[in-house]
C-alpha cells in the first residue's frame, strides 16, 4: 500500500479521475520502486469505494517526475483506450505554465524542433539533421504572462506530446526552465522544476462532452 497522502481530486466520475500530481512524485511506478501517483490513486479508490484486491487505474498520460499539475486517469479499460487515443491523436488540449530563465522578448511565439530521445540516459536533444530518422517533430506555442529582468512566466500549449518536449525546446531557445539542471538551468527551484500542468481539456469517453480540469500553479511570489 502507498504511503498516506492527501490526494487532491479535480474531477471524478465512474469513468475518469483527474488529480494533482505533486512535483517530485512519479506518475507511475518504475524500476526505482518508489511510491507513485498511481499507487496513491489506487489506494484512494480502494478506500473510498471499499474495493477489495487490485483496483483498475488506467494510465493515459504522464508528467515528468519533477513536474507537477493535472494528471488524468481512466477508471475502466474502455475509458482508458478511448482517452489514450485522444492523447495519441493530439485531440487533448494541454496548457502549462513555465518559469524560465531570462527575459523572453516576444509576447508570443511558436517553437518547432526535431527531438531525439536517448533511452539509455533518458535525455532528449534537438537534432539539426533532417536525415535523422529517430528525430520527431515537436511543436509548441507560448504566450508571455509576466517578466522580470531575470525570469519570464510563460503559458505553454504543446501541439505534440514528446518526452521532455517543453523542457528541451525552451532550453534550446535559450530559456531553460528554472531549476531544470538536466537541461541547462543555472538556478535552483525549491519544488521540482518550475513547470506545471495547469489545464487539460478532453472529450469524455462515454458522453463525448468536453471536460476541462484546472489546477492553479500557485507560484511563490519570490520566484517571479
Amino acid at each position: 500500500m502507498a504511503a498516506p497522502c492527501a490526494l487532491t481530486v479535480l474531477y471524478e466520475d465512474n469513468h475518469c479521475l483527474a488529480v494533482v500530481k505533486p512535483a517530485g512524485l512519479l506518475t507511475a511506478g518504475d524500476r526505482t520502486g518508489d511510491v507513485s501517483l498511481v499507487d496513491q490513486v489506487r489506494d484512494y479508490l480502494r478506500e473510498k469505494y471499499k474495493k477489495p484486491g487490485n483496483v483498475f487505474v488506467g494510465v493515459v498520460q504522464r508528467l515528468d517526475r519533477p513536474v507537477g499539475g493535472v494528471v488524468l486517469f481512466a477508471r475502466t479499460s474502455k475509458a482508458a483506450a478511448r482517452l489514450a487515443e485522444q492523447f495519441r491523436s493530439g485531440r487533448v488540449q494541454k496548457v502549462y505554465q513555465a518559469l524560465v530563465e531570462g527575459r523572453v522578448a516576444e509576447r508570443e511565439g511558436l517553437l518547432v524542433d526535431r527531438l531525439v530521445k536517448d533511452h539509455k540516459t533518458n535525455v532528449v536533444r534537438r537534432s539539426a539533421s533532417k536525415a535523422d530518422s529517430r528525430a520527431r517533430e515537436s511543436r509548441l506555442s507560448y504566450r508571455r504572462l509576466k517578466s522580470s529582468p531575470s525570469t519570464t512566466l510563460l503559458e505553454i500549449r504543446p501541439a505534440t506530446g514528446r518526452s521532455h518536449q517543453i523542457r528541451v525546446q525552451l532550453a534550446a531557445a535559450g530559456h531553460p526552465i528554472v531549476g531544470d539542471r538536466k537541461y541547462g538551468s543555472k538556478r535552483t527551484f525549491k519544488d521540482g522544476i518550475a513547470l506545471r500542468a495547469v489545464r487539460l481539456t478532453f472529450e469524455h469517453p462515454t458522453t463525448k462532452l468536453p471536460i476541462t480540469v484546472e489546477a492553479a500553479a500557485d507560484w511563490d511570489r519570490s520566484a517571479l
